[in-house]
């Protein structure tokens, strides 16, 4: 049995189905928790009569920005200001701005402290309603034979990093924690997993093998794989040595796809479209900290930014950094001789995953796939790098 209850961000709906859906924005409900407990309530108790497995999918709104029309609780956070309803379970938590933590890729200017302290509470509302979720994954008795994942789909609401690809957009929490191995929980791993792990751990703890099907004439295969073994020895991270990422757009007006490998050591970023200043999604743009950094830049005042607005928007096509020597990612390895064989090394493993994911945009910026190939769009190559680009595909 599958169920879903929150945040309902895919489509269509006839292809992304579920047994049980509570879904949508009618009393904000991706961020009310008592709502929401009641689902889950449901939920469980419909599975415990059908005694089927389960699969159910919780989504929050929170953290994200509200924006637009959300019903009663509509705020720039969604936290409930007096006049804008009522949430029974919540304990509502306010946070001093003095006190937060700036992290190094935000201006600390008193705008983005407010707004840092103000995401603390839509944070502390959503893990409030986890411990809600819990306490009825306990009633209804699967708390000890429950699979439980927990992370996010993009970095915070903030410059560099939702959208953005560096380690500021692309390192999320993920959470595990499996019942058949509690000696592991609370423990950190060095591995590297994405979501696109999700589905392969899944089937792997119900024990269901993917189907074998073919799309246009080509076998389908999973891009991921099982986090399992990653939690049964979270020091056995030998399997688990890179992950990939991509983006094409956030709105569609906002086309920036960029595709990205991310190692232990190095993450090599190509900005396919960087002859375009980059996009921003309007939640990016009209919040108090990208406001105070456009404004402060418009009247020559000092951001307190790590960045100038123009670096911000304006990037090179490579991007290739050393996580360890420069782990705030200001400097720019892509053409750098002494790293032309880690450019080309990750560069050749970002290709193959590419090839294999059947990706509409791997011969561009400077090609058109035709009969295999990526073939050039002009009679000239720009530099070394796009002469790396057009080979057999």
């Amino acid at each position: 049995m599958s169920g879903i209850v929150g945040k309902y961000h895919v489509a269509p709906r006839d292809v992304y189905t579920f047994d049980y859906m509570k879904i949508g924005n009618p009393d904000q409900l991706g961020r009310n928790i008592t709502y929401m407990k009641g689902f889950v309530k449901e939920f469980l108790q419909q599975a415990n009569e059908k005694d089927k497995p389960f699969f159910l999918y919780i989504a929050f709104h929170d953290p994200h920005r509200a924006g637009g029309n959300y019903g009663p609780f509509m705020n720039k956070w969604g936290n409930g200001q007096p006049g804008h309803g009522h949430i029974p379970d919540w304990k509502p938590i306010e946070y001093d701005p003095a006190k937060v933590i700036v992290p190094y890729f935000l201006p600390d200017t008193p705008a983005t402290r407010a707004d840092i302290a103000a995401m603390y509470t839509s944070f502390n509302r959503m893990d409030q309603g986890i411990g809600l979720f819990l306490n009825e994954l306990q009633t209804s008795g699967h708390l000890e034979d429950t699979l439980i994942l927990w992370t996010s789909d993009n970095g915070i609401p903030f410059p560099n990093a939702k959208t953005n690809l560096y380690e500021s957009g692309m390192g999320e929490p993920m959470i595990i924690s499996s019942p058949e191995h509690k000696e592991h929980w609370g423990k950190h791993t060095d591995g590297l997993a994405s979501i696109t792990d999700f589905v392969p751990t899944i089937l792997d703890w119900f024990q269901v093998k993917y189907p074998q099907y073919e799309l246009n004439g080509e076998r389908v295969s999973l891009t991921g794989r099982s986090l399992l073994p990653l939690v049964a020895n979270p020091s056995q991270t030998e399997d688990y040595p890179h992950v990939f990422s991509s983006h094409d757009m956030h709105e569609v007006t906002m086309a920036y796809p960029m595709r990205v490998i991310r190692t232990d050591r190095y993450r090599l970023i190509h900005n396919i479209n960087n002859r375009a200043p980059y996009p921003l999604a309007t939640d990016l743009y009209n919040n108090p900290t990208f406001l105070d950094i456009l404004n402060r830049t418009r009247h020559g005042q000092p951001t307190h930014w790590f960045k100038s607005l123009h670096q911000y928007y304006y990037r090179e096509e490579w991007e290739l950094f050393d996580l360890v020597q420069d782990p705030h990612e200001l400097k720019n390895l892509a053409t750098d001789q002494q790293h032309k064989q880690t450019f080309t090394s990750l560069k050749s493993v970002l290709d193959d995953w590419l090839l294999k994911t059947n990706d509409p945009w791997r011969c561009m910026p400077h090609g058109l796939l035709l009969g295999g190939q990526c073939l050039p769009m002009d009679n000239y190559y720009s530099s070394e790098q796009d002469q790396l680009a057009f080979r057999v595909v």
